[in-house]
């Protein structure tokens, strides 16, 4: 079974020999979890595995922040600007109006997107409510299959594109029966950095399965898979950062 040995983030050459150390002696999916971190929803303190509409509803509006060209940093700092302000509801962001959220989104450092990011909320917040009673949970309901329901997600205002769909369904596998997204590129280019897949995995839902297997081999839960994907994604991120070519190390 392949072990991690790699370590994508920036740290000191001693502080990558010990990480390597310890990835050595644990398999590849837990290793990766266990370094990079698992689901964003959990570091933001959202427990969208719960179920429950209001903190699956505050994951889509971290999914939005984050679906910006963005760092995800920042991001997370805009959210927790609105977790602070106690902005984490359909009706609660209507209230504070189109000023009041363009006055936390720059207090989070989202200046660049503050505009159209104030309108995407209020638009999305309205049919959110009109549509679905403010319930995300209902809009699942209502979506007949997987691409129906991305249809549903991204029809709710201007600017919910598949980025945004996909950070927000990837983190819902096993809580949603319909959330299915397609595995994103920054996975992909992961999964092969890692010799997980072929170097060139055109059948994402291929690469899909082989990773679940990858993640269940090792003993992990298929409903936490959601957590090894987020460590792919944060792996994908650190590549990216670092401009990795093919049979690079991202360190």
């Amino acid at each position: 079974m392949a072990t991690l040995v790699l370590a994508p983030t920036a740290m000191s050459t001693k502080a990558a020999s010990n990480h390597a150390a310890v990835g050595r002696a644990q398999p590849m999916a837990t290793g990766l979890v266990r370094q990079l971190g698992g689901r964003f929803s959990d570091e933001l303190g959202i427990r969208v595995t719960s179920g429950n509409s209001r903190e699956i509803f505050k994951w889509f509006l971290a999914a939005t922040l984050f679906g910006a060209r963005i760092s995800e940093e920042l991001a997370k700092r805009t959210y927790r600007e609105f977790a602070r302000n106690r902005l984490l509801s359909p009706k609660s962001l209507l209230h504070r109006g189109w000023d009041g959220l363009v006055e936390v989104l720059d207090r989070g450092g989202y200046a660049r997107y503050d505009f159209k990011t104030a309108t995407k909320l209020l638009e999305l917040s309205t049919a959110l409510l009109n549509r679905y009673a403010g319930d995300l949970n209902q809009l699942h309901g209502c979506a007949t299959d997987s691409a129906d329901l991305c249809g549903k997600l991204k029809s709710l205002a201007k600017g919910i594109g598949d980025v945004t769909v996909n950070i927000f369904l990837r983190e819902l596998r096993g809580v949603w029966q319909k959330a299915e997204p397609p595995l994103s590129d920054l996975v992909l280019a992961a999964g092969g950095q890692l010799r997980l897949l072929p170097g060139k995995a055109d059948d994402k839902a291929r690469a899909l399965e082989r990773l679940r297997e990858v993640w269940t081999g090792e003993g992990n839960r298929l409903e936490d898979f959601p957590d090894f994907e987020a460590a792919l994604v944060r792996y994908g991120l650190a590549m990216r950062r670092r401009k990795v070519t093919p049979g690079q190390r991202p360190n």
